[in-house]
């Protein structure tokens, strides 16, 4: 039972303890912040002594200017009150402020650094997680830090300090009602203990059922279009509405145990209380005590009560943070993408020659369903080699593996006469530029989404990258030109826009091999027509990779393969192919041509 107790608690200081580690470049100010936060509560300590003082100078008794109490006047009192109450105060303010600035700094750091592994994972790793979920880690567990950082460790700073220094002072004051007070403590810290777990695991699956709801809500605005054109607002509705009940049923449940908590604490906080003060008046019917020193032992009391009642607050805000800094240390944990190359050298601009040789791979989430079956393709040096064949053959597959988003498992990809593993990774994409099929731009202006080829790019290098892909006409239309916000993914542009703007970035990057999935689906037939015209001056000096379903856009490409199952079964020129009796290339000419 004991291992059974022990083994939480050091998870639990074990995540403590990695949480303080982000505060370790701000330490200087965290600490002086904790000294200021301790001195503070230190002169606040002196108001219960000094009004007992005050008390006693105004109604003095048998028992009065003892080695306890000072012998002063009450304007000296009420001066020395005013005192403390204004260095309590400039103390305070620098410690508060100390503490929020400090905790800022950190959760920034956190953020940067979980989004720079986040977008350093893997492919496969993105293939597991929904975006969603994603952004409910850097949003709404960072958030739960933050409030530790910038509240919760300053409140149990000065919830400690007030504790320790009241039990000191009651103790000196008069150790019999000392005895009665602390006697009534351990059944409320026990139960206080106990509460601490039970919201600790209630709020760790809140916030899972938090993130489902996060992940709901951005899928659905992402797709707001396939939303609307299917009219299921309602449906959507349901399954965030849905989510958000699986998410109450776990927060009211941890609403009453707080509830409970508090509760409680003040049934046993109040309770001592009156045992005290009635214990005390006993003890000053006797002549034991003065009016002042049970007026000082009843405030102090009052400070430490309040000091255990806020326990309840700082112990749940405590078991939140930890339940989200086991999400942050998961994702921060994940392994990112090996950048390195086994040579450790540069790579320089590839000649373009690319070769599959029996390449077999499935992809990690689907380990049962092989996805290429010994392919083996090859391009030379500036050739333009068409991939054609039926949805899910593999085609989208290949460039995957050329980018190197996923790795072969088994056969091997060589760039220039080199397994693609010995290059260093970074440099090898550098190399490569792809056009997708569906084409995501981001939120800013079409300047910005130009750049992101070559984010240094000069104006002139952008509008000629513009030109060459046939978009800078449309461009200067707009009234703010290459200034003009794309919108959320490029939502204000037309689907031939957004494609020749992804040309455009490609063709700025000024790649060595080039990748084209479809490059020219979204383009009305006047556009079409002029990349295809432009097509031999922008692939010139490069090998290029197309994928195509209409195969009228790769006619003029120096190999064609066709895909089918995962693996190569045909290979050469159009023509060469279309002689081809029985082959899929013709019939799938026939079927295209014949229409």
């Amino acid at each position: 039972m004991s291992e059974t107790l022990t083994a939480p608690r050091k998870e639990n200081l074990r995540e403590l303890a990695y949480l303080f580690t982000f505060l370790r470049p701000y330490r200087r100010r965290f600490l002086s912040a904790v000294f200021a936060s301790m001195v503070s509560m230190s002169f606040g300590m002196l108001f219960p002594w000094l009004v007992g003082n005050l008390v006693d100078a105004a109604l003095p008794s048998k028992k009065v200017f003892t080695d306890r109490t000072l012998q002063m006047s009450v304007d000296t009192v009420a001066l020395l009150l005013i005192g403390t109450l204004v260095i309590q105060a400039g103390l305070t303010f620098f410690s508060s402020n100390s503490f929020q600035v400090v905790g800022e700094r950190a959760v920034v750091d956190i953020r940067s650094g979980l989004f720079a592994r986040l977008i350093a994972l893997p492919m496969r790793f993105f293939g597991e997680r929904r975006v969603g979920e994603l952004s409910s880690r850097l949003s709404n567990d960072l958030a739960q830090i933050q409030d530790m950082f910038a509240f919760a460790i300053p409140q149990a700073v000065r919830q400690v300090m007030l504790f320790i220094c009241g039990l000191v002072a009651i103790s000196i004051t008069s150790g019999q009602l000392t005895l009665v007070m602390l006697a009534s403590l351990p059944p409320v810290v026990l139960v206080t203990i106990w509460f601490g777990r039970k919201v600790r695991k209630f709020s760790r699956e809140a916030q899972d059922r938090l993130a489902e709801a996060s992940t709901i809500v951005e899928e659905s605005l992402q797709n707001i279009s396939s939303v609307k054109a299917y009219a299921n607002e309602r449906y959507e509705n349901a399954r965030y509405t849905g989510s958000l009940n699986a998410f109450l049923a776990l927060v009211i449940p941890t609403a009453r145990l707080r509830a409970g908590l508090i509760a409680f604490i003040i049934v046993g906080i109040f309770g001592s209380i009156i045992l005290v003060m009635w214990y005390g008046a006993r003890l000053m019917q006797s002549g034991d005590l003065s009016h002042g020193e049970l007026t000082m032992f009843t405030l102090f009391t009052l400070l430490i009560g309040g000091s255990v009642a806020s326990t309840a607050d700082v112990i749940s805000s405590v078991n939140k943070t930890l339940g989200a800094s086991q999400r942050v240390r998961e994702l921060l944990r994940e392994e990112p993408e090996d950048s390195t190359s086994t040579t450790g050298q540069a790579v320089p601009r590839f000649a373009g020659d690319v070769v599959f040789q029996d390449v077999h791979f499935s992809y990690p989430s689907r380990a049962d369903v092989p996805v290429l079956r010994g392919l083996s393709i090859q391009a030379a040096p500036g050739e333009k080699v068409a991939l054609v064949g039926p949805s899910g053959a593999g085609k989208s597959t290949i460039v995957s593996l050329l980018l190197r988003f996923y790795e072969p498992d088994s056969g091997q990809i060589l760039l220039d006469g080199k397994p693609a593993t010995s290059w260093d990774l970074k440099g090898v994409r550098a190399n490569m530029a792809i056009v997708p099929q569906e084409v995501m731009l981001f939120g800013g202006t079409i300047r910005d989404n130009i750049a992101y080829g070559r984010p240094g790019a000069t104006e002139d290098e952008i509008r000629l990258a513009a030109a060459r892909a046939n978009c800078h006409e449309f461009i200067e239309r707009f009234p703010e030109n290459y200034q003009t916000l794309v919108g959320e993914r490029g939502v204000k542009l037309s689907g031939g826009q957004r494609q020749r703007i992804a040309i455009a970035r490609a063709l700025l990057k000024d790649p060595a091999i080039l990748i084209l999935d479809e490059a020219t689906s979204s383009l009305d037939s006047e556009s079409e027509a002029l990349i295809q015209q432009a097509m031999t001056t922008l692939l010139e000096g490069r090998t290029a990779f197309i994928i195509a379903h209409r195969l009228a856009t790769v006619r003029q490409v120096d190999r064609i393969y066709v895909i089918e199952d995962g693996t190569a079964t045909e290979s050469g020129t159009h023509d060469e192919l279309i002689e081809r009796p029985g082959g899929t290339y013709r019939r799938l000419s026939e079927l295209q041509f014949s229409v």
